[in-house]
């Protein structure tokens, strides 16, 4: 926060609580009455008054612990099928829910057409649908009245869980109720909760990738482009992860640490089968008995580290 000027004046920060605190009576604070006045202000980071000047992008944002940081704010659309994500798009940390989803879906609607074109030909048939998603999942952050009328112009049905707002008025209003009741008749079906099932195992497990275990929570860069390439890494690496598990069954680098142990195991116990069988079938050309060495080496490889 010491970092941050006013718009208006570019005064600093700190230089703008010790005027407030001569103004308060207090001739030279000192930094724990700095603090201390600035604990007692309200509506004390409004972006619209502060900026960063070597950050000017980022946003002041209330974090869930209470605390206040200049943040971006970074928003996934996950395919809840398979697991992969299909977009990343990252806003300033004041950016509401239901403002970034209106830009996250149009993204993964263009990642998706673009991976159509690249893989659906006549050999293998269409593998990914070039009409973008169908269907939107999202908690009640996002729900709305001109983001459900939003998704019904664009033909994608919404399940987003709704808040409880009490009674509600539809006067003048009857594209926002008809959206709002239909998706509320959907999330209480039971494809709806499924999906909102899935929602919670998929997508949360792409934000613990990127964030928690990726230690993407608190970055050290500048700039929304910046930290975007950051997160298309991050996320880059999931879905090869999922390509990798797929593949040979191992996406993980955890589970990659005993694979070279279990691999001689498949390859003794195949050379076992291989042997078994070979002597079932084996047939002598004639009554002499064949020379067989008198010793069998097998090379066992070290288990990786």
């Amino acid at each position: 926060m010491r970092l941050l000027v006013r718009r208006d004046t570019g005064e600093g920060y700190e230089e703008f609580l010790r005027r407030l605190a001569q103004a308060s009576g207090i001739a030279t604070p000192t930094r724990e009455q700095l603090a201390k006045l600035d604990r007692q202000r309200t509506k004390k980071g409004s972006n619209d008054d502060w900026v960063n000047p070597h950050d000017p992008e980022a946003g002041i944002t209330k974090m869930k612990d209470g605390r206040t940081h200049l943040a971006y704010k970074a928003e996934h659309a996950v395919d809840l099928e398979t697991g992969a994500v299909v977009a990343v798009t990252v806003a300033t940390g004041e950016a509401g829910d239901t403002e970034t989803m209106l830009e996250t879906l149009p993204q993964a609607g263009e990642n998706i057409a673009e991976v159509a074109c690249a893989t659906n030909h006549e050999e293998v048939g269409e593998r990914v649908d070039p009409a973008g998603p169908a269907e939107a999942v999202a908690d009640k952050g996002y729900h709305s009245n001109d983001t459900l009328v939003a998704l019904k112009e664009a033909e994608v049905r919404a399940y987003i869980s709704e808040p409880d707002r009490g009674q509600r008025q539809w006067k003048d209003k009857p594209e926002a109720q008809a959206a709002v009741y239909s998706n509320r008749r959907r999330i209480q079906g039971e494809h709806g909760k499924r999906l909102l099932r899935r929602r919670g195992e998929l997508l949360e497990r792409s934000f613990a990738h990127a964030y928690e275990t990726g230690g993407m929570r608190r970055v050290y860069l500048r700039g929304r482009n910046h930290v975007l390439k950051r997160g298309l890494i991050h996320v880059g690496a999931l879905n090869l992860s999922l390509v990798m598990r797929k593949l040979v069954g191992k996406g993980t680098p955890r589970g990659w640490q005993d694979y070279s142990a279990n691999a001689v195991l498949v390859l003794l116990r195949l050379w076992m089968a291989l042997l078994a069988e070979a002597e079932e079938t084996f047939a002598l050309p004639s009554e002499a008995t064949p020379e067989f060495p008198a010793h069998v080496t097998i090379l066992l490889l070290p288990a990786a580290e």
